[in-house]
C-alpha cells in the first residue's frame, strides 16, 4: 500500500471520484522513496535500527515510532531537526511521565541548557521508579547521528533480552555531545489500549466530515454505572 495501486487508481479514475483518487495517490509524497527492511528476529528496537545500517550509510537518521502519535503543527520531528542543525547532535525526544508509569520508558539525566533543551549526562532503561534519575521519558522520536551503529553493534541482549537501543545511546553519550528535547504538542500512546481509544476519538471529533454525527453519537450513549 506505500507503491502505485494501478488497479485501484484506475478504478477510482473510472468512476470519477476524483478526491478519492488524489488521497491514494498523496499517500507517498513525489519526492519519497520507501525501501522496506525485515527485521528476522523480534530482539528489540536497537537491532531493528542495526538492521537499517546498510540503507541509512553513514547519514544522520531519524527514528519514528508509529505507536506514539504526536499532535501538533509543526511536527515534533521538524522541531527536533531545529535543534539538531543547531548543534550538530543526536536529539531525543522526551515529556514528563508520572513516576508511577516510569518503569515503561527510557529515562534520561540533564542539565538544562535552555528552555526545553537538555544536555544529557546519562540515560536509563526502565528504570524502577523509585531509582529513576528523573521523570523525562524517552517518547518515539530520535535524530541520531551514525555513530550509534557502531555501539549497537558492541552491545549485548539488556532488559527483556532484547538489544536496547537506549543502551546504545547510553555509550554514545561516553563519545559525543547528545540532547534531550521537551516537544511541544499532545502525545497518544498507541501502544496502549487507552491511548488508541483516546486518540481515536479526538481525531474523530476535529474530522471535517464526521465530526458532527461523531458528536450526535456519543451523546446517545447510556454509559454503565
Amino acid at each position: 500500500h506505500f507503491d502505485k495501486a494501478y488497479e485501484l487508481e484506475n478504478e477510482l479514475e473510472l468512476r470519477g471520484k476524483t478526491e478519492l483518487l488524489k488521497m491514494a495517490r498523496s499517500v507517498v509524497p513525489d519526492n519519497v522513496s520507501c525501501i522496506y527492511i525485515r527485521q528476522q528476529e523480534a530482539l528489540g528496537l536497537g537491532h531493528a535500527v542495526l538492521c537499517a545500517r546498510h540503507v541509512v550509510g553513514n547519514e544522520p537518521f531519524a527514528v519514528i515510532l508509529a505507536d506514539d502519535l504526536i499532535r501538533v503543527e509543526p511536527a515534533a520531528l521538524p522541531q527536533m531537526m531545529d535543534v539538531y542543525e543547531h548543534y550538530n547532535s543526536s536529539v531525543l525526544a522526551v515529556q514528563n511521565v508520572p513516576r508511577s508509569q516510569i518503569k515503561q520508558y527510557g529515562v534520561v539525566k540533564g542539565r538544562e541548557w535552555e528552555k526545553g533543551i537538555l544536555k544529557l549526562d546519562g540515560i536509563v532503561e526502565k528504570p524502577h521508579p523509585d531509582k529513576a534519575p528523573s521523570t523525562l521519558g524517552v517518547v518515539g522520536r530520535y535524530i541520531l547521528t551514525p555513530r550509534i551503529f557502531e555501539h549497537l553493534e558492541g552491545i549485548q541482549a539488556g532488559s527483556g533480552g532484547e538489544i536496547q537501543l537506549t543502551d546504545a545511546i547510553a555509550r554514545l553519550l561516553a563519545k559525543e555531545q547528545v540532547l534531550a528535547y521537551e516537544f511541544q504538542g499532545k502525545r497518544f500512546d498507541c501502544g496502549s489500549k487507552l491511548g488508541y481509544l483516546e486518540a481515536t476519538v479526538e481525531f474523530a471529533l476535529e474530522h471535517p466530515e464526521l465530526k458532527a454525527d461523531f458528536q450526535n453519537y456519543l451523546k446517545t450513549l447510556k454509559y454503565p454505572e
